[in-house]
């Protein structure tokens, strides 16, 4: 995600938070939601909202390359560390 991609998803994050309504037509229709936002959904894709609680924290693994292997400085990119980004879980 780029930089500009983030502050648009942390301005859909906050207004979630503040507004049930939007949350809610977030959650029924998201690609439909964003492009109402002025954000634009590629074509063909599929879009799932999925909300963390309390008690359940979504894991969401990436696609594997079209390439097959990783390289090592690959893998180390898609690891990031010793944590989990999700949940803060130490590896």
């Amino acid at each position: 995600m780029n930089e500009e991609q983030m502050q648009q998803y942390s301005q859909i994050v906050a207004r979630c938070w503040a507004d049930a309504e939007f949350k809610a037509k977030l959650m029924g229709d998201p690609i439909a939601t964003l492009t109402a936002e002025g954000i634009a959904v590629p074509e063909g894709l599929e879009l799932r909202v999925l909300e963390n609680t309390a008690t359940t924290v979504n894991l969401v693994l990436p696609s594997p390359p079209a390439e097959g292997e990783l390289s090592d400085e690959d893998l180390g990119a898609v690891t990031g560390g010793s944590g989990c980004g999700c949940c803060g879980a130490s590896t």
